[in-house]
């Protein structure tokens, strides 16, 4: 009888061993799982269409638009496919933020943006085009170079894996964002319409509050990360 008392006092729940796979490496794969698929298969398409406008330019001619065009499928692709390794490469999370409203926040501000490139085109002068196109590159490729210098601590949802503070990070507490904000408004312009600014401003209240979600993680989990708030701004430097 003793014995089987203690092999009842030591049998876990199956919420115990829940939790206890919510700290596994597999289990953070798992979680990451849609978004490694998401952007894979963005940089599926994006190669795709890279090699399609490569082969069909005429070289011959000089087309400002298609190289344009290039460029900007060239950096997407890019920064679609080191999105991909470092999901898959990260480290566990230490903490994160509980609760649905967080992470139906991330999930908004990570894939709004999507429903823009659904909408027609809009006819754009070539300046206007060519502006467009300019921000959206740069954005693409700030957020690519910020990407790089958190590293393994990427994530989706509002957690806490090692604080980075080197690179843009050591200038603005969120580069990543402000990159794809960038790259989001030249999108918008690229499809302008009134639905496409409303979807615009929808995203960027959802990265706010996905913004604010990160904070109260980091300040949690990194004492330290105080101070950093305190010396360093959230998007711009000297306005917010």
């Amino acid at each position: 009888m003793a014995r089987i008392g203690i092999d009842i006092q030591h049998r876990t729940s199956p919420t115990e061993r829940f939790k206890a796979l919510e700290h596994t490496k597999v289990y953070d794969l798992l979680a990451a799982l849609p978004l490694i698929v998401w952007y894979g298969l963005g940089a599926s398409a994006r190669l795709s269409g890279l090699v399609n406008e490569i082969s069909v330019t005429n070289y011959g001619v000089i087309d400002l638009r298609a190289i344009v065009g290039v460029i900007s499928n060239l950096t997407t692709l890019v920064f679609f496919g080191t999105l991909t390794a470092l999901l898959i490469f990260r480290n566990k999370p230490q903490a994160k933020s509980e609760g649905l409203f967080p992470r139906a926040a991330a999930i908004a501000g990570t894939y709004l943006g999507v429903a823009i490139v659904q909408m027609p085109p809009a006819e754009l002068s070539n300046q206007l085009y060519y502006m467009a196109t300019l921000m959206a590159v740069v954005g693409t490729v700030f957020a690519l170079y910020s990407a790089l210098n958190l590293g393994r601590s990427i994530s989706m949802m509002s957690e806490a894996r090692q604080l980075v503070v080197r690179g843009p990070y050591a200038v603005v507490r969120h580069p990543l964002y402000l990159g794809e904000g960038i790259a989001l408004v030249g999108l918008t312009l690229q499809f302008f319409s009134l639905s496409a600014v409303l979807i615009l401003m929808l995203q960027c209240a959802c990265q706010v509050i996905r913004m604010n979600n990160e904070e109260q993680v980091l300040l949690r989990t990194f004492p330290q990360y105080r101070n950093y708030m305190a010396q360093t701004a959230r998007l711009i430097p000297h306005l917010y």
